[in-house]
Formats: C-alpha cells, sequence, structure tokens
C-alpha cells in the first residue's frame, strides 16, 4: 500500500474552514466517518488526542500529521485538509499549521506496518520543500495527488 492508493477524495478538504486544531479534527475524523474509515468518531479522536499529548504532530513548514492507533478504524486512510489562514498548533518551528494529514490506522500489526510505511512517505515528499509549498498551493484534489506521483 502506498500514498497514492489511500488518497481518495471522499476525505480530501482542501478549503476547510476550521479555526483551531480541535475543529480541524473533528472536521477531519467526521469525514474519515462518513467515507466509513472509522466506526466511532469520539474514540478516535480521544485516540488521536491521546498520542497528540506524547508529543507535538507540527512537523513545521506549516504541516502537521496527527495520528494514533484506534480500534476505531475499520480501514487505512488519510483524511487531508487544509485551510487558508494558519491555525495554532504545536510545530517543530513554531508556526501555525494550513496543512493536516490525520492518519487513520487500527491497532494491529498489520496495521501498524502500513502505517509506518504511509507515514514515511509522507515524511519523504513533507521533506521536499517544493513538494510542501505544491502541496499548500493545491486547488484541487487532482493537484494534490500530483505532488505524490
Amino acid at each position: 500500500m502506498d500514498i497514492k492508493s489511500v488518497l481518495d477524495e471522499r476525505v480530501i478538504d482542501l478549503n476547510m474552514t476550521a479555526k483551531n486544531k480541535k475543529e480541524a479534527i473533528e472536521h477531519l475524523a467526521g469525514k474519515l466517518k462518513d467515507a466509513g474509515y472509522i466506526a466511532d468518531v469520539d474514540s478516535y479522536i480521544d485516540d488521536i488526542y491521546l498520542r497528540e499529548s506524547q508529543g507535538q504532530t507540527g512537523i513545521g513548514h506549516y504541516v502537521a500529521i496527527p495520528h494514533g492507533k484506534s480500534d476505531s478504524v475499520t480501514q487505512v486512510g488519510i483524511a487531508i485538509g487544509k485551510v487558508q489562514d494558519e491555525i495554532e498548533w504545536e510545530t517543530l518551528d513554531g508556526k501555525g499549521v494550513k496543512l493536516i494529514f490525520l492518519f487513520a490506522v487500527g491497532n494491529d500489526n498489520e496495521n501498524a506496518k502500513t502505517h509506518l510505511r504511509l507515514l514515511a512517505e509522507v515524511a519523504r515528499t513533507l521533506g521536499n520543500d517544493d513538494a510542501v509549498e505544491a502541496l499548500l498551493n493545491a486547488g484541487t484534489v487532482e493537484d494534490l495527488k500530483a505532488v505524490f506521483a
């Protein structure tokens, strides 16, 4: 499984209106629920915040990759949200966040392996400044997918 195979336009919102971290996570979790990736939004969000309490997921350059293993995940996926104005988030560079990759990963070993592969692939892409710039400027799902092509 690679990043291109999990990019699902049903869980991508490039015009998200979230004003803070809580709204962003709740919005993206709702999209995951509606698309059948998670069974229980509240349980999933609790697991995301548990992971958030262990260390910041804002990796800098206006990007955050919140994640956490959850029993409520029924299918591995990544919800992606983008906001116009940065929102406050704990980040490595002290800046806010405009682009959020919310991972949906189950608790079993196979899910853990898939999660690590996807996280590594996303991290590789996000390590490229041009790719991050292209993602921040993506106007359509196709634009976003092209960065991972």
